[in-house]
């Protein structure tokens, strides 16, 4: 699954404004597994760990601070900046063949390579793919992190869908990708974050045994019938229903006169909210925890985007939860405004309001 239309990564991540460690769940997400590698490769100051789109340096500080050491490459210079401030070695640069033979000559070969949330991004895999066999060592390992496409069609994520997200993968299409270019995917995980997501676990070809969780969750995908069109036909009318729920709700917030706002200026936000038309402008503003979003209008329909402490100060009777990938974090850090009767609204896959029990 990719997208008909790209956008070139230049325009889309020189300056980029989503920054990690604005969100509590992602720096807990990281230092634990940071934690787990450290521990099962008993990695030291002799080893070399590289992250891809390192972004502000949320997850390799937790390696400088072992002693490890490490490098990230983040192509949004405004966010690699942050990320050196903090004591994390950064090249602001995309990660693609020519930048891995770079490190290598540079660095050596990484004995771990970390990519979270950047796969589904690349524009051209073949190339990345090729990186990561030019840089890791021989026995070295790598992990990757992205939304799982089973999960995107069955729970009706499409607000997943946006120009950052070129692909949208499954193990089925993933594993001959890997081997075209020698790598092999030895192990995986599904995890809950961001809706559901794959870990996988790679190495060069025939480098480490493969486990028995490649094997099942492939025979899932297939029992499933992500190869064929029909698993993917309903995908489109599924969301045309929830788009269609949304906008009742929305109609009828307006005529009820209840005031509506948003939380999380995100792309899959932007993504939700254009897709419900002008029923989406009974939104009256969003709000975001990231300072670097405030102050800046939302794309397409330009609402505003204004600090957290708004929620309080304004009290929407209903707030529409765009980062629903965050919800448990949201609800703890918003629980005042829930106690003044405020109520969080979730879209997806069908609407879901959660008030303050009393």
């Amino acid at each position: 699954m990719q997208l008909g239309q790209l956008v070139p990564p230049a325009k889309l991540f020189s300056e980029y404004v989503y920054f990690s460690s604005f969100s509590q769940r992602m720096l807990d997400h990281a230092a634990q597994a940071s934690a787990r590698y450290i521990g099962e490769m008993q990695l030291g100051s002799d080893d070399f760990v590289l992250e891809i789109a390192s972004n502000d340096g949320y997850m390799l500080r937790n390696f400088t601070a072992k002693g490890v050491p490490c490098l990230g490459v983040e192509p949004a210079e405004n966010v690699a900046r942050v990320a050196r401030e903090a004591g994390v070695p950064t090249l602001g640069l995309f990660f693609t063949e020519e930048t891995a033979v770079m490190i290598a000559q540079s660095r050596g070969k990484a004995d771990l390579i970390l990519a979270n949330n950047v796969f589904a991004h690349v524009p051209d895999p073949h190339d990345f793919l090729e990186g990561i066999s030019r840089l890791l060592a021989p026995d070295g390992m790598a992990v990757f992190e992205f939304p799982y496409g089973v999960d995107m069609v069955k729970r009706v994520e499409f607000d997943t869908i946006y120009h950052e997200h070129c692909f949208y993968f499954t193990l089925t299409a993933l594993r001959p990708l890997l081997r075209s270019h020698g790598l092999e995917i030895f192990n995986v995980e599904r995890l809950d974050i961001h809706g559901g997501s794959l870990r996988i676990f790679i190495s060069h070809a025939g480098a480490r045994l493969v486990q028995a969780a490649v094997g099942d969750l492939i025979r899932e995908e297939i029992d499933a019938g992500v190869g064929s069109l029909e698993y993917y036909s309903g995908f489109s009318l599924s969301v045309r229903q929830v788009c269609d729920a949304l906008q009742k709700f929305m109609s009828e917030s307006q005529k009820a006169g209840k005031s509506v706002a948003a939380y999380g200026a995100s792309a899959k936000g932007s993504t939700l909210l254009n897709c419900l038309g002008e029923s989406a402008r009974h939104v009256e503003f969003i709000v975001d925890r990231s300072t670097h979003k405030h102050g800046k209008l939302s794309p397409g329909l330009h609402l505003p985007i204004l600090n957290t402490d708004e929620l309080l100060l304004r009290r929407p009777n209903f707030t529409i939860l765009l980062a629903w990938n965050f919800a448990e974090e949201i609800l703890r850090q918003q629980a005042e405004y829930l106690r003044q009767g405020g109520a969080f609204v979730l879209p997806l896959p069908e609407i879901k309001v959660l008030k303050e029990h009393k």
